[in-house]
């Protein structure tokens, strides 16, 4: 068995899809718990708000950062840093607030290691597996992305049902649990092989002549876009849910995020299994153009539960656009290597967090109406709609390049 773990990629596809949910795990666990630790610790929403704040700007951080290290220390070692980073910020989370005077401090702590671990995870998985000897790379990204997706919604609904049975005062204990996932995981991605994304005797591309790119440029559009739409949807839903159907904080994150993310995990196992009969360009338009419509229907339907299944149309139309962006930019830029990825990365996480910024600034000032905010959210998915037709017409003149030189 060791030996095959050594020299098989199916190892290493296993253990970058177990990468996925690990980071689901680490973006997702914590949100759960704020109100908590306001009611346990007395910590101020303004401070907790830092935990949210600092989580983005380090994870852009490691993401730049990625472009300058990586190569130097080689994909192993990272990778399995990545994960011990990750294992330590869950234990840390659990143990540290109680075991220091200021629990704010134990927290901080915790987030800023899972922060990292999460920052690095999302750069590497997707050049690993980029690099590993599959047939249909599209659908096997595909398929490697759909396991944050699954990763989201099991993180919600386990960690609700251990509330909901233990209590929510032992949360701590469900934070030293989930640990042991991206610890036992460290060990496996110490065994599998990982293999080069760049061409044999070649060094990947450097950041300054990657930018002169003019299809980066497009997929970096495309990925920032995409990161606005899914999440100025997904970070809202469980409020919208509350809001719209007056149910309680566990129904909503049900009926909300988690359907969000079941969703969108659909449409990613839906290409993953039929890529060889749809076509990428064309499915990741015809999502875009239902991003736009579920964006209408959740600003100016009346009906309150058929805005709610117009988030989950949402999770749906987003779930291929990141996966597929950079496919299209992996087709499209020759031997990018981790500068690529890492930016595509930074440009995808810049969108994650203005979505639900703008959603929530625009509500605000609007008398706390999310549905004015989705309103006006409606320019992410128009962006992404146009990012995904001038990514179109690249690809038709990169294929037509290729016939006129094999000619």
């Amino acid at each position: 068995m060791s030996k095959g773990i050594r020299t098989n990629y199916q190892h290493t596809l296993a253990a970058s899809c177990i990468g996925y949910v690990t980071q689901a795990v680490v973006n997702n666990f914590a949100p759960l718990l704020f109100l908590t630790f306001h009611s346990a610790y007395g910590i101020s929403l303004e401070k907790i708000t830092l935990f949210i704040t600092l989580n983005f700007l380090l994870q852009l951080f490691v993401d730049f950062l990625s472009t300058k290290v990586i190569d130097k220390i080689g994909y192993r070692r990272a990778i399995v840093s990545a994960h011990l980073f990750a294992g330590a910020g869950l234990l840390c989370l659990g143990l540290l607030p109680d075991c220091m005077a200021d629990p704010y401090t134990g927290i901080l702590i915790g987030v800023i290691l899972c922060a990292v671990g999460g920052g690095l995870d999302e750069v590497l998985i997707s050049s690993i597996v980029e690099g590993c000897p599959t047939k249909n790379k599209s659908a096997t990204m595909s398929f490697l992305h759909s396991f944050y997706s699954w990763g989201i919604a099991f993180v919600i609904v386990l960690s609700t049902a251990y509330f909901l049975t233990a209590g929510i005062a032992h949360w701590k204990w469900l934070a030293v649990i989930w640990a042991i996932l991206p610890l036992l995981n460290a060990v496996y991605f110490a065994l599998v092989p990982i293999y080069n994304t760049k061409e044999e005797n070649e060094r990947g591309i450097g950041l300054k002549k990657l930018c002169s790119i003019k299809i980066f440029w497009v997929a970096a559009l495309l990925m920032m876009s995409a990161g606005a739409s899914e999440t100025a949807m997904s970070q809202w839903a469980s409020a919208f849910a509350e809001g719209a159907l007056g149910v309680s904080k566990t129904v909503g994150d049900l009926l909300g995020p988690c359907l969000f993310a079941v969703m969108m995990g659909i449409s990613r196992t839906i290409y993953a299994r039929f890529s060889n009969r749809l076509n990428l360009i064309v499915f990741m338009t015809v999502c875009g153009i239902l991003c736009v419509a579920s964006y209408l229907i959740v600003a100016f339907s009346a009906a309150a539960w058929l805005s709610l299944a117009a988030c989950g149309l949402c999770g749906f139309s987003v779930g291929i656009m990141w996966p597929g962006g950079m496919s299209v930019a992996i087709r499209s830029v020759r031997n990018g290597g981790t500068a690529l990825f890492a930016m595509l990365a930074l440009f995808g996480d810049v969108g994650a967090t203005v979505g639900p910024t703008f959603v929530g600034l625009i509500s605000g000032a609007a008398g706390d109406d999310l549905r004015i905010g989705i309103s006006f959210a409606l320019v992410f998915p128009v962006f992404l709609v146009a990012s995904i037709l001038i990514a179109w017409r690249g690809e038709k003149r990169r294929l037509r390049f290729s016939c006129m030189k094999k000619r």
